[in-house]
């Protein structure tokens, strides 16, 4: 087993979420809710984005189903299964039934959702009976980043 905590794979682990939270920055600066998201295969960067549920009208262009839609175009298939998502929040239900679709990896995500998420909070997709793959889930990355990135826009929204 990797130590998760320390050495290269670590380095590149905070690198990507950084990359996830600089998509989440840029949909904050188009007025969408802050979350990005970054598929990684093999340490390079497939496709990252940010939520476009505004932009595009579309409810389910969340920054995950995004980041995934491109990954399988650029691969060209509709699994995923030696590739990892990192993602600034929890994933909603919709989110983590696509990321168990994808047969992704592993799941890196920085900030819990309690009100939203679909991993520990929630309806638990991964732990659900009807659940096909479930990925090694990995949560708390740049929590505090991601968390304040969060708060921090919806409060200059009230």
């Amino acid at each position: 087993m990797v130590d998760e905590s320390s050495g290269p794979e670590q380095t590149s682990r905070e690198s990507f979420m950084e990359r996830a939270l600089d998509e989440a920055r840029q949909a904050a600066a188009r007025g969408e809710v802050p979350i990005g998201a970054v598929v990684v295969r093999d340490g390079e960067v497939l496709a990252a984005d940010g939520n476009r549920t505004l932009e595009r009208k579309d409810p389910t262009a969340h920054a995950e189903i995004l980041a995934i839609r491109a990954a399988c175009q650029t691969v060209g298939s509709e699994r995923l299964p030696d590739m990892d998502l990192y993602v600034t929040l929890e994933p909603c239900p919709m989110c983590a039934a696509a990321i168990s679709f994808a047969r992704i990896r592993r799941l890196y995500y920085g900030a819990s959702d309690e009100k939203g998420g679909g991993v520990a909070n929630g309806p638990q997709v991964f732990a659900s009976t009807s659940c096909h793959h479930v990925p090694e889930v990995y949560a708390g990355f740049a929590e505090g980043d991601a968390a304040e990135l969060l708060r921090s826009f919806f409060e200059r929204r009230r």
